[in-house]
């Protein structure tokens, strides 16, 4: 039968795209942008910056971004060469969709891609979207890192694992949505394209792409179904008939815009610990904009319950004196 035996969660921060020396930068960023406060309460950045301790001034130190953007290149080449080195057969990739695919006119809350390739396409970011057009070169150089360098690369699908998948987690009253392509000239969101590029470094493994809608409401899974779907995945994927060596990604996270350390350290612990009650629980007004994507960390944990958490690394990756920026992690489960 199939097996799941490897785990990988990491974050897919632009951050992890640029330069420290660009990561001051970002404020110009965060200035325009919505945030919310802790709690899920909206907020602009001046009201985040009127309320941030003055601590925060050391963590922009250029030492310690130095140290801090060191430590996180050496824990992407930590799970690639962990990756690697399992020899696996396909990669479940559980991400989030940011409106990239998926827009208000049909947005899955969870959906399982079966199409033969996914495309990644380079610089999908489109220079005419309003959101992206205003951005500075820095930092549409930071979201071409998701994408292919020039030529459209369609990576491998283990359609057979998907088409399980679906059957399987139907059969567990999970009522997943399903593709089979990409909308004409579109290719894998940011989440998707991260693993490819920066944690399977081009690899032709074959993946099984899971959405699921993390960042809009009204249909965003609750944190208790995001881990029973782990669960169910797990499940499903044990009853497939092939000898298959299996690994679960989760792509995305931790706490962000906001950084949250108590929350990124609950969430450790309570992955660490095998403590799905408290990951289930997590409150759901901490868990949107950015924060959302600890909802992929939920689904793999659910699906890695047999395996434990043998390496972890976080670091709070300030980058602006309003405490903004993204809660970094990394980790494996074998």
């Amino acid at each position: 039968m199939a097996r799941i035996i490897l785990g990988i969660g990491t974050s897919h921060t632009p951050m992890l795209n640029v330069g420290v020396d660009d990561w001051p930068r970002f404020e110009d960023l965060d200035r325009r942008r919505s945030h919310l406060h802790k709690d899920g309460r909206p907020a602009t950045y001046d009201e985040l910056l009127a309320i941030a301790p003055l601590s925060l001034q050391a963590e922009l130190a250029p030492k310690k971004l130095a140290r801090r953007h060191a430590e996180a290149m050496a824990a992407l080449d930590r799970l690639h060469r962990t990756l690697t080195a399992a020899k696996l057969d396909v990669v479940v990739i559980v991400g989030d969709d940011q409106k990239e695919i998926f827009h208000d006119d049909h947005m899955p809350s969870v959906l399982v891609y079966r199409g033969e390739t996914i495309a990644n396409v380079p610089n999908r970011t489109r220079a005419t979207d309003p959101d992206v057009a205003w951005r500075p070169d820095w930092a549409k150089r930071a979201s071409a890192r998701y994408y292919e360098e020039s030529e459209t690369r369609h990576y491998p699908v283990h359609v057979r694992l998907a088409n399980h998948l679906i059957a399987g987690l139907i059969d567990r009253e999970f009522d997943v949505a399903s593709a089979n392509a990409l909308p004409e000239g579109e290719g894998e969101g940011h989440a998707f394209g991260f693993v490819h590029q920066r944690i399977m470094k081009g690899a032709a493994i074959p993946v099984v792409p899971v959405f699921l809608n993390t960042y809009y409401p009204p249909n965003q899974p609750s944190p208790r179904r995001c881990y029973k779907l782990g669960q169910a995945i797990r499940d499903t994927i044990e009853g497939y008939p092939e000898d298959l060596r299996v690994g679960v990604v989760a792509s995305g996270g931790l706490s962000h815009f906001t950084i949250d350390e108590a929350l990124d350290g609950e969430v450790i612990r309570a992955l660490r610990e095998k403590d799905g009650g408290a990951l289930q629980s997590l409150p759901r007004e901490q868990l949107n904009s950015g924060s959302s994507e600890i909802r992929n960390w939920i689904c793999a944990a659910g699906a890695l319950e047999h395996l434990d958490l043998r390496w972890v690394h976080y670091a709070p990756g300030y980058r602006t004196p309003a405490g903004t920026g993204t809660g970094l992690c990394f980790g494996h489960w074998a």
